[in-house]
């Protein structure tokens, strides 16, 4: 492991594309937990008006990230396109500061957060060009790693966000979120060389880039799978504390210790599974996760003490390591010649996935209670596994980048 783990520096920027992912991760977590807290108390919003905001300026995200991801595989600047989507996601930070009227926000934040979006898949595409470029044969591992990382962001970013709102209240934690999107687009501007332009280059003149992807149906039924189980990890986050105190009768400390065992599992667990690239495709990894969900959830609907919930995590923590970890080599797999849209389609289903999931996951809970709604879970894994199942991968890659590359 130790081998496979520096062969990884060898690729050109990976060091930069680490660094670049932790900052992305704790960037995003340490204002998130007190978003909804700073639109209430001090702009005033409803409970209601913030989640129509929150899903209006992720919806633009996808729309904008799609647009961005066709143009970024057909030759367009990718170094360029993540330092504009830096300072976009800063510009849309700092608007929380300069605008408090609600429509006005809202148009600015779901620009800015919309161009902002493209920053993640784009250098999860610079980092799977750059693999390529330099001929790792561990294009897995290294993307399931730089992943993890994300997730290490998220686990950091709280801790500090409480800090900095400690120390310099709501304004200092959305400068302090502002800044280190800034400095994510120094580095990019000055450290991050300019490889794939090259590569772009030569694929424009070869292959012409999939505008249309999901047309594709083995590109658009693991779309639609992972759009599910990201849904269901949604559910998940919202309803177990609320499962836990209201159901199984545990305090708010059991809720930190299921979560926080949950997410400490989650990094090792997703490294581990990256490695096993080249002895487990990624399509049978799915697989395995619908079944390990499966599992989870049966746990969780016919649980009756609250310490079964703190051991179930790690079934938890293997399916999201799975479903984040290798879900974006998944998709990399299915489109190896265009990995802004790969990275984007699977960027895309988890933030549709998310959304859906927290939308629907308190209506659901009210009409047929918590413990119900592990059921719901357990049916939607269901679905998902039938879905991929079906559009299962032969090792047809030639076949499928060929019917990739024929979509206008």
């Amino acid at each position: 492991m130790l081998i496979r783990i520096k062969k990884l520096f060898t690729i050109k920027g990976y060091c930069l594309f680490m660094v670049c992912m932790l900052l992305v991760g704790t960037g995003i977590s340490i204002t998130m937990p007190y978003l909804s807290l700073y639109s209430t108390e001090e702009l005033g919003m409803s409970a209601g008006a913030f989640g129509v905001f929150m899903a209006v300026s992720s919806l633009s995200g996808v729309l904008i990230n799609s647009f961005i991801a066709k143009r970024s595989d057909s030759g367009v600047n990718r170094k360029l396109v993540i330092i504009i989507a830096m300072l976009s996601s800063a510009l849309g930070y700092v608007s929380y500061l300069l605008f408090h009227n609600y429509f006005l926000l809202l148009l600015v934040v779901t620009v800015f957060n919309g161009l902002g979006a493209a920053a993640m898949p784009q250098i999860f595409a610079f980092a799977q060009e750059s693999a390529n470029a330099s001929k790792s044969d561990d294009k897995t591992f290294a993307l399931s790693t730089l992943r993890s990382l994300v997730s290490l962001g998220f686990l950091i970013g709280p801790l500090g966000g409480t800090i900095i709102l400690g120390l310099a209240g709501y304004e200092g934690l959305v400068l302090g979120t502002s800044v280190i999107f800034l400095i994510i687009a120094s580095l990019v501007f000055f450290f991050l060389s300019n490889q794939s332009n090259t590569v772009h280059t030569k694929r424009n003149n070869k292959l012409p880039v999939p505008a249309s992807s999901l047309k594709n149906k083995q590109i658009r039924y693991p779309f639609i799978a992972f759009i599910l189980l990201f849904a269901v990890n949604a559910i998940n986050v919202i309803n177990t504390p609320l499962f836990i105190v209201n159901e199984l009768h545990g305090s708010h400390a059991v809720v930190g210790i299921v979560v926080s065992v949950c997410a400490g599992l989650e990094i090792p667990i997703m490294i581990g599974l990256g490695a096993l690239g080249k002895k487990i495709s990624n399509h049978s990894l799915m697989i395995i996760s619908c079944f390990i969900a499966g599992a989870y959830y049966i746990i969780l609907a016919t649980a009756s003490h609250s310490w079964i919930l703190i051991a179930a995590q790690l079934l938890q923590a293997v399916f999201v390591a799975i479903v984040m970890g290798n879900g974006l080599s998944y998709f990399t797999e299915l489109l190896p010649s265009s990995p802004g849209i790969s990275a984007t389609i699977y960027s895309n289903g988890s933030t549709i996935g998310r959304l859906v999931g927290n939308l629907g996951g308190g209506f659901i809970a009210t009409y047929i209670g918590f413990r119900f709604v592990n059921l719901v879970c357990l049916l939607l894994v269901l679905l998902s596994f039938f879905i991929l199942w079906k559009a299962r991968f032969h090792k047809q890659s030639e076949v499928t980048l060929e019917e990739s590359n024929s979509v206008s």
